[in-house]
């Protein structure tokens, strides 16, 4: 059975951030994944974890200026060295929280440019086999261009190529099922192919990314092929939902801790 992480970003926003793990454990949630930690101090983050008995499944290195529309650095030339220092300050985290793995969003760039692409896979080296010595995996996750415009990693083959031709043991795919789905659709059998390469399953109704429950994805099904091919990560649920996030709940009570 799939173990679902919470994303705390998108979901429990009725609550601020630290109370939004009481009420993901109180809803039957396990595990507990978000965007970025850094404008809280780890050891409050540590605390709820601990409190309420969750796993912290996955959050993300820092994206450089969000505010000011980075969406992350790694292929952006020039900023190799704010990524040595962005490695640390997410280690800090690591090491509070036990997560197992992170992700690193590429940022803003034209994948055909040269420049970019040599930045990008250094990046993810660097990345990586910083990460191996303390035995965290790093994910990487392409992202469709309606979410978000000129995003450098957009396509699933691209993912795949970069992970093969590097060969790093820590170097998995966050194989996001609304992302895939917007791309390039197929999504059952592009699991079955990716599934040895997929450290971490993101999931969202398409085209809507409300709950994981209708429109154009047999979910259900989708969650028994996962199980079918083994997968033992986390599932996070990176959707926002329709309503209240507690109303929306219903599809998740099959699989909710009691």
């Amino acid at each position: 059975m799939p173990v679902f992480a919470a994303n705390l970003t998108m979901m429990f926003n009725e609550w601020s951030f630290l109370d939004r793990f009481d009420a993901a454990a109180e809803a039957g949630f396990t595990a507990v994944e978000y965007l970025f930690p850094y404008e809280v101090p780890p050891e409050k983050i540590a605390e709820r974890l601990a409190r309420n008995k969750l796993e912290q499944a996955l959050f993300n290195l820092p994206p450089g200026d969000w505010a000011a529309g980075e969406r992350g650095i790694a292929a952006l030339p020039g900023r190799f060295d704010d990524l040595n220092s962005d490695i640390k300050k997410a280690l800090d985290y690591a090491a509070a929280t036990g997560v197992k793995r992170l992700h690193l969003m590429a940022g803003l760039a034209d994948p055909s440019d040269g420049e970019a692409a040599t930045c990008y896979r250094r990046s993810v080296a660097l990345a990586a086999e910083r990460l191996a010595e303390i035995g965290i995996d790093l994910v990487i996750e392409p992202i469709n261009g309606r979410n978000m415009p000129g995003y450098f990693l957009n396509d699933f083959g691209a993912a795949e190529k970069l992970i093969a031709e590097l060969g790093l043991a820590n170097l998995k795919l966050q194989f996001d099922i609304y992302h895939r789905q917007i791309m390039h659709g197929d999504v059952a059998m592009a699991l079955r192919h990716l599934m040895p390469i997929t450290g971490h399953i993101q999931v969202a109704s398409v085209p809507s990314r409300h709950e994981p429950d209708g429109e154009e994805l047999n979910y259900p099904y989708l969650f028994a092929e996962i199980d079918r091919l083994g997968y033992a990560g986390f599932v996070g649920c990176e959707y926002t939902p329709r309503g209240g996030t507690l109303e929306g709940l219903a599809w998740f009570k099959p699989f909710a801790r009691s």
